[in-house]
């Protein structure tokens, strides 16, 4: 192995493949890359048993609360996500420890070793794919819980044979990819469904269900007939549930995020887990593993005064649902100021958000190649309605601006995408120390 490779070296490298994306829509395999590193490596995604998450919105909390739970119970939990908030360590768990970044580095340096072997050239997301399954098996964990990139049927991580396969919703996202109807996208997603797993389905639209009821599981078990929430209420940092799962009713389980979507992702992710058992995993466990769970960037509160609060959604769906949660939840009594950066269609997004019931929006790029230029998002604010509109070309300079701008009465909600939260989340933080 090359024993030169440091942390950053294994940044370089994974920035110099980061441009080699595949492009076009998913209507062919796009697993053979991944496909040839992991078999050099033996197969490491076959390593342990797999839960393999995909979904429209909600797969980061439904992974992280049946990673805790699965933690809680006594196992070695190797938990892989995307995209990461801050660090590209985050991208890879061990019972909710980030890799160290000297094993970062080895595992990379690994890959980069076998691009000359395999005669392929990877990409970002394929590099970091097989590290993870090759980290996992080093350590030798018990599980896998994997989260789906894009889609499912073509995505890298669609390597693994999952005992359990996990659906949160389906909504209109990746078109680029697929559609044009919901119906598509399902189609996808039901693509990590595979002969002798258990699907666990959070999406209730009968005419979607009935795609991954077809999908050729073992066994399928869906949200509202044989499992739900059903009581779902405000609490002090978070939500108070009453769960039901195919065998057991789990009352009063406090989940410490916000917003009422977060009790649908609690009985998906407890049904998974009680799945992979089959068995209910006891109370202690169900209290100890939610307990656990932590989602940076995802509705997280970091001020008072003033409310200061950071969102990755992503798409509109998200949006919504962020605003829903910022105006019934919180309803905040003074200003309501607006820090916004996205890599879509800016409008679509801002409606979503209610972007016209807030009394200042701060545009800025988001820090990506594809971040919408500010003054694109100040176009569309106004067209939208929006008054009090400014562009800064920062994500930074905008947070430092609407936080000098606000009084301790007022509200600064931050979202439009994870690359916003991620770059948000100091300045935020550096500000309400």
């Amino acid at each position: 192995m090359n024993t030169d490779f440091t942390y950053e070296t294994a940044l370089a490298y994974l920035d110099d493949h980061a441009s080699y994306q595949k492009t076009g829509r998913i209507d062919s395999p796009s697993t053979d890359v991944i496909e040839a590193f992991c078999s050099v490596m033996g197969d490491p995604q076959h390593c342990a048993p797999v839960i393999h998450v995909t979904g429209t919105n909600g797969k980061g909390s439904t992974v992280q609360m049946i990673s805790r739970m699965l933690a809680a119970a006594g196992l070695s939990v190797g938990t892989y996500t995307s995209p990461h908030l801050e660090r590209v360590n985050e991208r890879m768990r061990r019972n909710g420890e980030s890799i160290s970044d000297e094993e970062f580095a080895e595992q990379i340096a690994a890959i980069a070793d076998l691009e000359a072997v395999v005669g392929m050239r990877p990409s970002y997301f394929e590099i970091m794919t097989a590290a993870a399954f090759r980290w996992f098996a080093d350590l030798a964990v018990d599980v896998m819980v994997i989260e789906v990139g894009i889609l499912g049927r073509w995505d890298a991580t669609n390597v693994v044979n999952p005992v359990v396969a996990v659906v949160t919703n389906i909504g209109m996202d990746h078109m680029e990819f697929a559609g044009p109807t919901l119906a598509h996208i399902a189609t996808e997603k039901a693509g990590i469904i595979k002969p002798g797993c258990a699907a666990v389905i959070g999406e209730t639209r009968p005419d979607l269900v009935e795609i991954f009821q077809n999908a050729g599981a073992a066994t399928t078990i869906v949200r509202g007939e044989d499992f739900d929430v059903d009581s779902n209420a405000l609490a002090v940092g978070g939500r108070v549930l009453d769960l039901r799962t195919p065998t057991t009713l789990y009352p009063d389980v406090f989940v410490p995020l916000h917003g009422a979507y977060q009790g649908v992702n609690a009985a998906v992710a407890l049904t998974a887990v009680e799945v992979f058992f089959a068995n209910p995993p006891s109370g202690d466990i169900v209290t100890e593993g939610m307990s656990e769970v932590s989602m940076p960037g995802r509705f997280e509160v970091l001020g008072r005064q003033p409310l200061t609060i950071i969102d990755g959604a992503h798409n509109p769906v998200g949006a919504d649902t962020c605003a829903q949660v910022f105006f019934d939840d919180f309803h905040p009594e003074g200003r309501r100021l607006l820090v916004f950066g996205t890599l879509r269609e800016p409008g679509e997004m801002l409606a979503a958000l209610r972007a016209d019931e807030f009394d200042a929006v701060f545009a800025c790029t988001a820090p990506s190649p594809r971040g919408v230029p500010a003054a694109q998002v100040v176009a569309a604010a106004k067209e939208l309605g929006c008054e009090n509109v400014s562009a800064y070309d920062t994500v930074a300079e905008a947070c430092r601006r609407a936080l000098e701008y606000a009084d301790g009465d007022d509200a600064v909600l931050v979202c439009g995408s994870l690359y916003t939260a991620g770059e948000a989340r100091p300045v935020v933080q550096r500000h309400s120390n």
